[in-house]
């Protein structure tokens, strides 16, 4: 059997914002009704990111999400569309450019979690 990432638990102030606006984002389902104490985005057929309210402090985390040419454009246009600043580099400044080697951008929400999309994985090659 194949190992494979089933979900991944993000804390959040306020899930269902959270949860939305990243559905909204990516242009995929979520739960507007939560299931047991979660949001849950619905990123593909194997992935799901449950959002869990607390108010206990919580890292910030970081999510990559790798795309299509032709979905990276559509959620791009997403982010422009609703006015949230981006970058081309991990650290870097809010330059709203796209990194030249892996055609990916970096975008923070609100609760401060960086998502990240790209065309090219940084995976290891297949043997």
């Amino acid at each position: 059997m194949t190992i494979q990432l089933d979900h991944v638990i993000v804390h959040a102030r306020d899930k269902v914002k959270s949860a939305q606006q990243l559905a909204d984002l990516l242009g995929v389902p979520w739960a507007a009704i939560t299931i047991g104490p979660f949001s849950a985005v619905y990123v593909n057929d194997g992935l799901t990111l449950d959002f869990i309210e607390t108010s206990e402090p919580f890292p910030v985390e970081h999510y990559c999400f790798r795309v299509s040419q032709a979905e990276f454009d559509a959620i791009l246009a997403r982010i422009r569309a609703a006015g949230i600043p981006f970058r081309s580099d991990v650290r870097g400044p809010v330059d709203m450019k796209i990194g030249e080697q892996y055609g990916n951008v970096y975008w923070n929400e609100p609760e401060g979690h960086q998502w990240e999309m790209l065309t090219v994985s940084y995976a290891r090659q297949a043997k």
